[in-house]
């Protein structure tokens, strides 16, 4: 084959398998974006945190099970190939998303509802797990060992670009009709969901018309496929050796990264700045548009230099920067130090009392919509616990914000706060795919890959959302007690992979 046609292939082979594995993404991550409109529709009224801790622990719950899947999917696609597996895992993945979509609410078949939604978010997860691995393989199979980390770094951006396109779908259905609409039982939120079975189709039918991986049709010409992968992986000291490394001393740490830049930050601008649901995604789709071309700029850097410290320092810089960045976050929307112009009510206030059981005290809610001449929009509630405690009345007034609209200069800066965490990620997982790939041999790639990748992102990194929700809950006098979970484990991850991973790997070792 001549270089033009080999070009050519090559691209064929990133494009097609990109989709797929983007729509996978989407497919994963519509569950998440969706969690607090979830929570409301398939648990019960009356705890709004516990709904959403639960919908959280279910969104996890696809995540734990992601190597479950890579073990499986992995073993297969060692055996009978990398096409059909991972054809196989788009069919699941998309059928799943699809049915989530048409689970009545709990209002309607109970606690029937939450567990359906588990079942099919284990599908999920499972059909996930197979997939990356598959994708990579088969791209880096068909790349020039000397260009493997420019060319499956495309591969890498499909994670963020399917979130990207959640985020744009779930915006376009939302601003076409009304809250209301939006959140019912059978609202526009389901849409994404069902949108699902027209795009996985469409992938199908790309993918089918795609060739084999030639090194592994060489490995079954010659009669050297592995007859058990899983126990070739694990069993043989050398190789179980490499897969621990390649969890500790690189995936673990972008995991981390990679979903505290992304999942963490849209959580915590709408749950702890209180910004409305149109602006938390927007900002995330701005920075998301610009930091994705920086994945396949540092794949590329790293078939020059190594992948080790790209890598690396992206961990580091997530270590040192995560706490500045969110404390800027918060004091950006302190009302003690903006300057509101012309601050007015923009609509009647409502106020709302409640008695408090057994006592002679009550709650008086009073909610007021604010808009100010320089940009600034938000609702106070303040709610007033008043209490008589012998011949004293106690009043203790409470304060708090939500549904807050940004000025334009501010909304730009927290989309470069968002820009930079992205940035640490796309340095982090741009070169990962090549790294591992060229961690394993051919025969056992696919099974060995999949699993570190898939403890370090479904593990690790699927519970940063899950685990900082329960530190901030469990911990509310510090509102960034959550980043711990994620500064710790990328910290650990980069004295690991400092200590003992290699830079000089050689990218033919095990071709």
């Amino acid at each position: 084959m001549n270089q033009t046609n080999a070009s050519s292939s090559i691209w064929k082979v990133i494009a097609a398998s990109s989709m797929g594995t983007m729509i996978e993404w989407y497919d994963f991550y519509i569950f998440g974006m969706l969690a607090k409109t979830i929570s409301v529709q398939f648990f019960p009224e009356g705890n709004d945190v516990a709904a959403l801790l639960s919908t959280l622990a279910i969104f996890a719950a696809g995540f734990i099970v992601r190597p479950f899947g890579a073990l499986l999917f992995g073993r297969l696609g060692d055996l009978i190939g990398r096409k059909y597996t991972f054809l196989l895992t788009l069919v699941l993945m998309g059928s799943a998303t699809f049915l989530i979509g048409l689970v009545p609410g709990y209002k309607t078949i109970g606690v029937l509802a939450p567990i359906l939604v588990l079942f099919l978010r284990l599908i999920q997860g499972l059909a996930l797990g197979g997939e990356y691995g598959g994708a990579a393989t088969y791209v880096a199979e068909h790349a020039p060992s000397n260009k493997r980390g420019f060319y499956t770094s495309w591969i890498q951006t499909t994670a963020t670009l399917g979130l990207f396109v959640a985020l744009g779908v779930i915006l376009l259905v939302k601003s076409s009709m009304s809250d209301a609409a939006f959140d019912a039982e059978w609202g526009g939120w389901r849409y994404p969901f069902w949108l699902s079975i027209v795009l996985v189709g469409v992938s199908i039918y790309i993918r089918m018309k795609m060739k084999e991986s030639p090194m592994f049709e060489k490995l079954k010409h010659e009669g050297k496929i592995a007859v058990n992968p899983l126990k070739e992986s694990f069993r043989h000291k050398g190789n179980f050796k490499m897969v621990l490394l390649a969890l500790f001393g690189a995936v673990m740490g972008q995991g981390v990264i990679w979903y505290t830049g992304q999942f963490y930050a849209q959580s915590f601008l709408e749950t702890k700045v209180n910004l409305n649901f149109e602006q938390s995604r927007t900002i995330l789709l701005w920075a998301i548009l610009f930091a994705t071309p920086f994945f396949v700029f540092f794949g590329w850097l790293s078939d020059r230099i190594g992948r080790k410290w790209i890598m690396l320092i992206g961990m580091l810089l997530g270590v040192i920067f995560y706490r500045p960045i969110y404390q800027r976050f918060l004091d950006s929307v302190d009302h003690t130090k903006i300057e509101f112009v012309d601050l007015k009510v923009t609509a009647k206030p409502i106020i709302e009392a409640a008695p408090i059981e057994g006592t002679t005290g009550f709650v008086r809610t009073v909610i007021t919509p604010y808009a100010s001449a320089n940009g600034w929009a938000f609702t106070e509630t303040v709610n007033d616990t008043i209490q008589q405690q012998g011949d004293l009345i106690i009043n203790k007034p409470t304060t708090t914000y939500s549904n807050r609209h940004l000025p334009l200069p501010v909304f730009w800066k927290f989309v470069w706060l968002v820009f930079v965490q992205i940035f640490f990620v796309t340095m982090v997982y741009g070169p990962v795919a090549a790294f591992l790939v060229e961690l394993f041999p051919t025969k056992i790639r696919y099974t060995s890959m999949s699993l570190p990748y898939h403890i370090g992102n479904g593990v690790f990194g699927g519970l940063v959302p899950f685990i900082g929700l329960l530190l901030t809950t469990s911990f509310p006098a510090d509102p960034l007690v959550g980043l711990w979970y994620p500064i710790g484990v990328a910290a650990l991850c980069f004295v690991i992979g400092a200590l003992y991973l290699n830079n000089k790997i050689d990218p033919n070792v095990n071709d």
